[in-house]
């Protein structure tokens, strides 16, 4: 099955610059925009499913490429975000006062490091290997997932089965990349494709 894997658009709290993990935010203005765009680029995918996150950002962004392409949206838990526990609707400055140890021990990239109240980027690759290789295995031949900067990036990684303490991946809110899986073989035909979102503009926010 070939995948066409979107990250949504920017969300309000990416404009503030708070993590969000698990939160459920809304799409900002300029998120909007990028999901309309993203909407219109879909047009020529022949998809024949449209799968999402139910986190509200990824169900906007879904929302808007189903009614371009006359689709309903299939919810999959399984496509949420990295839950982050503590870190949730914070500032990164705040997480520096108030957290310092376990922020430090984030950035550091450890792939086994738990944030209280979250999961480690090793149980997330884990799941999103799961969750798309769960949707492969239905009976479309293309389909749209509507997911989130986090999982998508952590799934890429345990498909292409690049260790976990690399991070190679970076996706920019409403970007496109396409994946497909045959079998146990993965191959990443394009990543973070942001052609689409020209004279709307880039978020340039972080991932969570």
């Amino acid at each position: 099955m070939l995948l066409y894997c979107i990250r949504h658009g920017e969300s309000t709290f990416n404009a503030e610059g708070r993590v969000q993990g698990n939160v459920d935010v809304p799409l900002s203005e300029l998120g909007r925009r990028q999901a309309a765009a993203v909407a219109a680029a879909c047009k020529s995918l022949s998809a024949d499913a449209i799968f999402s996150s139910p986190l509200l950002r990824a169900r906007q962004t879904a929302d808007a490429i189903a009614a371009v392409l006359g689709m309903k949206v299939i919810e999959v838990p399984g496509l949420i975000e990295i839950k982050v526990g503590i870190f949730e609707g914070h500032l990164r400055e705040e997480l520096e006062r108030d957290c310092p140890d376990e922020f430090a021990q984030w950035l550091s990239g450890d792939p086994d490091y738990v944030v209280p109240g979250g999961e480690s980027r090793r149980t997330l690759m884990q799941r999103g290997r799961a969750v798309l290789e769960s949707i492969a295995e239905q009976n479309y031949k293309r389909a749209i997932i509507v997911s989130h900067g986090t999982i998508l990036a952590a799934a890429f990684k345990a498909l292409l089965k690049i260790p976990a303490e690399l991070n190679p991946f970076t996706l920019e809110n409403a970007s496109l990349s396409r994946l497909e899986l045959d079998g146990p073989r993965a191959t990443l035909h394009a990543l973070n494709e942001v052609a689409h979102l020209a004279g709307v503009g880039l978020a340039g926010r972080g991932d969570l």
